[in-house]
């Protein structure tokens, strides 16, 4: 594992944060993979899932939130509330994939994985952004903000492969709030695999690693894995 010291180009309480990295530098890379903790989580903790789901091929930039939190409050407040520690949230993500494509990764090899707060914060730049990305997995997570509106414009995320994983049952993630993203990314275009499961807890299953595989070979370009 390796570290970089800051986010150059973020700004605000998560600018300067260290990132945890693995796999080969971005420029040798047949891809990158951008992992995003949960609240109370760490940048180490995401690249344990990295090793389970990534091709060794792959660049895995996990960066830390200030506090071990990207925002203060619920996914589900005014998004004014949760400021401005959303917006230094979203310009580490910005400052990232900008990082990347200079480096030679193109937006379509570029892939976003988050868990709980990581996932909604994922979901939420994929949205604002508009730029077809390679993949973006969203586990126990949902859209931003006290409402979701409804998806205006072109498909610009068009043919972007999008999983959403989520008990029925999470206690910090409402089933709707899933059910109104997975309408809004697939109104934008992408390819959208929800997978709902019966009973009540907040964690990654081996049903969603395994989607999760399957989708960072094919953003490799390489055949899934068995």
């Amino acid at each position: 594992m390796r570290k970089m010291p800051q986010v150059t180009e973020a700004t605000g309480p998560h600018s300067g944060q260290p990132i945890a990295t693995a796999g080969p530098p971005p420029r040798e890379a047949a891809a990158a993979l951008v992992l995003l903790h949960g609240r109370g989580g760490d940048a180490d903790g995401m690249l344990e899932l990295a090793r389970a789901v990534a091709p060794p091929t792959f660049a895995c930039l996990a960066p830390q939130a200030a506090g071990h939190t990207w925002y203060p409050l619920r996914f589900t407040e005014p998004v004014a509330r949760n400021e401005p520690h959303l917006s230094s949230a979203l310009s580490v993500l910005h400052a990232l994939l900008e990082q990347m494509m200079a480096e030679g990764v193109p937006a379509g090899r570029i892939a976003l994985l988050g868990f709980s707060q990581g996932a909604c914060l994922g979901l939420e730049f994929a949205r604002r952004r508009g730029q077809r990305l390679g993949a973006v997995l969203g586990l126990s997570g949902g859209l931003i903000g006290e409402a979701v509106a409804p998806a205006a414009g072109p498909p610009v995320l068009a043919g972007m492969p999008v999983l959403l994983g989520c008990s029925e049952r999470d206690p910090h993630i409402p089933l709707p709030r899933v059910q109104e993203t997975a309408a809004v990314m697939r109104a934008l275009g992408a390819e959208v695999v929800t997978r709902i499961h019966p009973g009540a807890g907040h964690g990654v299953t081996g049903d969603e690693v395994a989607l999760a595989r399957g989708i960072l070979a094919r953003v490799a370009g390489a055949a899934p894995p068995a």
